[in-house]
């Protein structure tokens, strides 16, 4: 019988898995119970209130149209950051998105739009990589400096473009072609109907389950499809482990041949097509044409939905869509349902103070009960909340999630710091 021998090589050789993370992480099974557990509460909120429009049909299909071009900043920040890449100019990038798709897309047809948008996001993307991967610029710093030349950029070009075209302007695209939309024959109606019976969980399930299947756009389909393809490429393949290692340890990727320069300039360049598609489907889906200032902060909301997903595919897919939900208060009824959403989060507050007591976290119990008793106050002390309140809402909900999801984050060991190559030398 004999034993394996270890050599000195063996016990130096770096390796490529990156490391494991720290804390807890939510099983299938438990997450899928929390998701329950919070269209119960929802559905109990309906009934209390009588605010059936926080989970109808065309509340859901709002939600989602506006989640969609979050989600896919989103994934343009996972693919960046997971190679230790910080994309700070998603926002730009989704300006030039919006921006060559309007463009394109009335010169040439909707899907010629999301081709060129993709490539105008890209560029940014390659902008992004040439600054902070060959000339190490502060991450934060190139950014910036992208989202206001993206924003200068776009002004000048647009009076050139559209001024003098039917229906164009100084800060407006003429009317693009639309992408054409389907809806699931039979299937929808039946769920419109259950959901406007109005029972208890079911209609509210039928309501969600209602949006994703009426009048939905075929980008929106693609867009969908992307978060399970991120997800196997970068967790299944051998060009996704070799792209997060340079995102983990690029010091050991290098030691094993991998060209660590190339799979960070790919990933900021696959990250600026990403935000650029999401802004084509502000300029072609959400509203037929371009117009000055319609990304309106969605990049950052990207950004804090991919950091709230724990830097993983489908918990930003689940970020993206709670933060268009709350964006999609402010279109339908949303004084009136974001006034009913006060007695939901004074519920879940309460939830979340049970949880705390019973890990023996009694400071942490008493403070998210004084909050949601003042939650509750509110809710139990006026009719409806002002507009401002309701415009607010989709902002304030992303710092509150950050806040709340802080203590489970783990960030790629090397996201954001300065490589050079060699340097492990």
């Amino acid at each position: 019988m004999t034993t394996p021998q270890t050599t000195a090589t063996d016990v130096n050789q770096p390796t490529l898995q990156p490391a494991a993370p720290t804390g807890r992480r939510l099983s299938l099974p438990v997450l899928l119970l929390v998701i329950a557990g919070a269209l119960a509460l929802t559905s109990l909120v309906r009934l209390i209130t009588g605010a059936d429009g926080i989970t109808n049909v065309s509340q859901m299909s709002t939600a989602l149209q506006l989640a969609v071009p979050i989600g896919l900043a989103g994934l343009g920040g996972l693919w960046a950051e997971r190679a230790g890449v910080v994309n700070i100019g998603l926002e730009g990038m989704m300006i030039l998105g919006t921006w060559f798709g309007a463009w394109a897309g009335f010169q040439w047809g909707p899907w010629t739009g999301v081709l060129v948008g993709i490539i105008g996001g890209a560029l940014g993307g390659l902008l992004h990589a040439i600054v902070t991967v060959t000339f190490n610029v502060n991450h934060i710093v190139s950014g910036v400096a992208i989202n206001i030349l993206a924003l200068g950029a776009t002004r000048y070009l647009a009076p050139l473009a559209f001024e003098g075209e039917p229906g164009g302007s100084a800060k407006q695209s003429p009317a693009v072609d639309s992408l054409g939309h389907f809806t699931v024959p039979g299937l929808s109606d039946v769920l419109s109907d259950l959901n406007g019976q109005g029972w208890f969980l079911v209609s509210d399930i039928a309501g969600l389950l209602g949006g994703l299947v009426t009048n939905v756009s075929w980008l929106t389909l693609i867009a969908v499809a992307l978060v399970p393809a991120t997800w196997w490429i970068l967790w299944r393949t051998p060009f996704g482990l070799r792209l997060r290692s340079c995102g983990e340890n690029p010091v050991a990727a290098e030691s094993l041949g991998v060209n660590v320069y190339k799979y960070k300039y790919l990933a900021v360049i696959i990250s600026g097509g990403l935000a650029g598609l999401g802004g084509v489907f502000l300029s072609l889906v959400a509203n037929p044409f371009y117009l000055e200032g319609q990304t309106s902060g969605r990049g950052y909301i990207g950004l804090a939905a991919m950091i709230f997903g724990n830097w993983m595919p489908g918990g930003l897919a689940i970020g993206a869509g709670l933060f268009g939900y709350t964006d999609s208060l402010n279109l339908r009824g949303g004084a009136a349902n974001v006034h009913a959403l006060l007695l939901l989060g004074a519920l879940l507050l309460l939830a979340g103070a049970i949880w705390f007591a019973v890990r023996k976290a009694y400071v942490k119990a008493a403070v998210t009960v004084a909050v949601g008793a003042l939650v509750f106050a509110w809710y139990a002390g006026t009719d409806e909340v002002p507009n401002q309140v309701v415009s607010a809402t989709p902002y304030v909900v992303t710092l509150v999630v950050l806040a709340l999801s802080a203590q489970r984050l783990r960030m790629p060991k090397a996201d954001g710091l300065p490589y050079r190559k060699g340097q492990g030398k």
